[in-house]
């Protein structure tokens, strides 16, 4: 199994700051409308989500702040745009779900991850809620402590398996 595969998903770049920064309620696998060599670019794995976001703009889903580099072999005669407004393709009715959503609980609209399936690029598009520094901190503080508790888990059951050597 490849490492950048996920089932038959080939990631080509996740946003963990976003993961870091909001937690995440729903998500949704959504088509992405690229340009030229764009899919190349991306084959390469030169794409940047960190500062990304999406947003609603006349009952359409746009992502801003995505980042696809130049295709190291593409065409120079006409300059490609690295940080252009994306369109995500999405059926009517999560559009209408997201709209409602967003507007009633005032969340934010988070790309958290693209990836090959199927030979088409997707993106992973979550329905979040911004976390403030304290619940980042708690955040932290459990994953830390649920690792701490496995690594003893680990430890335990390594030292019984060596005990019933003996």
């Amino acid at each position: 199994m490849n490492p950048g595969r996920k089932d038959d998903r080939l990631v080509i770049a996740t946003n963990r700051v976003a993961r870091r920064d909001y937690e995440i309620l729903d998500t949704w696998e959504a088509g992405i409308v690229l340009r030229g060599a764009e899919v190349k670019a991306l084959r390469e794995a030169k794409v940047q989500l960190a500062d990304s976001y999406a947003r609603l703009v006349d009952g359409e889903v746009w992502v801003f702040g995505v980042g696809i580099t130049a295709y190291s072999h593409a065409s120079t005669q006409v300059p490609p745009e690295p940080l252009r407004d994306r369109k995500l393709l999405l059926h009517r009715e999560q559009i209408d779900v997201i709209r409602d959503r967003t507007v009633r609980e005032r969340l934010s609209l988070v790309p958290l991850s693209m990836y090959f399936t199927g030979g088409r690029v997707k993106v992973e598009l979550a329905l979040a809620r911004g976390r403030r520094q304290v619940d980042k901190r708690q955040a932290i503080a459990r994953r830390d402590a649920d690792m701490e508790a496995r690594r003893a888990m680990a430890q335990g059951a390594a030292r019984r398996a060596h005990a019933e050597d003996r």
